[in-house]
């Protein structure tokens, strides 16, 4: 007779054989959960979220509220943690591909992420991930790596950092003098006149924090492919992504991008859990990098230090940072790249995409307010960057507040106030903080 998700956790004869048995914690914990609830329409959606109703949250970007899969998953392995540290950490590291715990999550995004397994290290956050690939790139003196003045500042620390400690050099070029007025030809244009001959490394982000707009990241992919043309392979340009406010927000798979590495965090969009995140990039990639972290998930790494003979090339796993950490929180992305799954990217971009459109529209539509997010789809994502004339945006994020209404300013030296219409908001809420913004601008 099945015992139910409750038995199992309270069981201790239960518990105790999922946790000595390599393999079986996997298993008996979704064997033993309680079936999801349903998520065929966005109310029941928002209704996974414990998020606090006496306020409208439009910037949910910054960190996500864990869904109800989520906190489940946490603490499911929360508690197997507690009643048996050493034998579960053991064995969901250790003992046996079966039972790895860090390899399940891997398969999880790669599934979301349309790769395999191999393309996939999880990482910390965005932050981390950069630092990993950027201080793993073989970079040496007279190489540059080409970046924008709108990237994030860990962005342009990854790559300070990193180019510092070689000898190489950086550069930032403007894509756009007016994010509203962008077009794809004109970024794609300026991009392709910044690429010279000593430019090794191409780093973009793809959605901007600072002013919502979305780059055609394909079409980017496709003008270094042609500035590698003729190049000898150690001198080819590589792309790196900053993804982590397209993924879970903008439609189609990570691995059809066309760059050679994407990073992100997993706690935003992705509704992750709190300290999560994954680079991905080509099998064949990996072997460009050279670990900077040991990790605890590669057993040929461990042999080779056993047996003192020299480790095997880099992959994926071995760049994964280990060390101990809050394992119930990485165990369980893998509940979070499989309620996308369920929700589905294409249904998720267009929900996201419609309710920031009907938000950039009545935003337009205030004397005094200037949307500096584009409005073609093709070059927006989840983020709306605007301001009111005669308002700082610091005062416009608490008004609103004042209001119940949660916004954010974007931490560049030219600064808007943002909103961030998600899944976790609806048509009502958009056109509450329209009005709201109506009342802010005197309109």
């Amino acid at each position: 007779m099945p015992i139910s998700r409750r038995e199992f956790l309270t069981a201790g004869g239960v518990l105790a054989a999922a946790t000595l048995v390599p393999g079986r914690l996997v298993a008996a914990l979704e064997q033993a959960a309680a079936p999801p609830r349903p998520v065929d329409r966005w109310s029941d959606v928002r209704a996974l979220f414990r998020l606090d109703k006496d306020y409208l949250h439009f910037s949910s970007f910054f960190i996500a509220s864990h869904p109800e899969p989520v906190r489940t998953a946490i603490d499911d392995f929360r508690r197997v943690l507690d009643a048996n540290p050493f034998l579960t950490v053991e064995h969901a590291l250790f003992e046996s591909e079966a039972a790895n715990l860090q390899l399940k999550v891997r398969a999880d995004a790669a599934a979301y992420l349309g790769g395999t397994v191999e393309e996939v290290a999880i990482t910390h956050n965005t932050t981390t991930a950069l630092a990993l690939v950027y201080h793993g790139l073989p970079l040496k003196a007279g190489d540059e790596v080409l970046t924008t003045t709108h990237d994030h500042f860990v962005h342009h620390e990854s790559i300070r950092l990193a180019t510092a400690r070689v000898g190489a050099t950086s550069r930032r070029i403007t894509l756009f003098d007016d994010p509203a007025k962008a077009t794809v030809g004109g970024i794609v244009g300026r991009l392709r006149e910044a690429i010279r001959a000593e430019t090794r490394v191409v780093g973009v982000t793809w959605v901007h924090s600072s002013t919502g707009m979305r780059l055609p990241i394909r079409e980017i992919a496709a003008a270094v492919r042609d500035a590698n043309r003729g190049r000898d392979e150690r001198d080819r340009v590589l792309l790196v992504v900053d993804g982590v406010h397209g993924l879970g927000a903008v439609e189609g798979p990570i691995a059809d991008l066309g760059c050679d590495y994407f990073c992100a965090g997993t706690h935003k969009w992705i509704f992750g859990p709190r300290g999560t995140g994954m680079i991905w990039a080509r099998a064949g990639s990996w072997s460009r990098l050279r670990p900077v972290v040991p990790d605890f998930s590669n057993l040929a790494n461990f042999e080779a230090w056993m047996n003192g003979t020299p480790p095997p090339p880099t992959n994926a796993a071995n760049m994964s940072p280990g060390g101990f950490v809050a394992f119930e929180h990485q165990w369980a992305l893998g509940a979070a790249f499989r309620l996308h799954q369920r929700l589905g990217r294409e249904r998720v971009a267009a929900r996201i995409r419609e309710l920031n459109d009907r938000c950039k529209q009545g935003l337009a539509s205030i004397p005094r307010v200037r949307v500096h997010t584009p409005k073609d789809p093709a070059l927006s994502a989840g983020l709306i960057a605007f301001e009111v004339d005669g308002v700082t945006p610091t005062e416009v994020v608490a008004r609103l507040l004042e209001k119940k209404i949660v916004a954010s300013t974007s931490p560049y030296k030219v600064s808007y106030a943002r909103l961030a219409p998600s899944l976790v908001n609806d048509e009502q809420e958009v056109d509450t903080v329209v009005r709201a913004l109506r009342t802010v601008a005197g309109a």
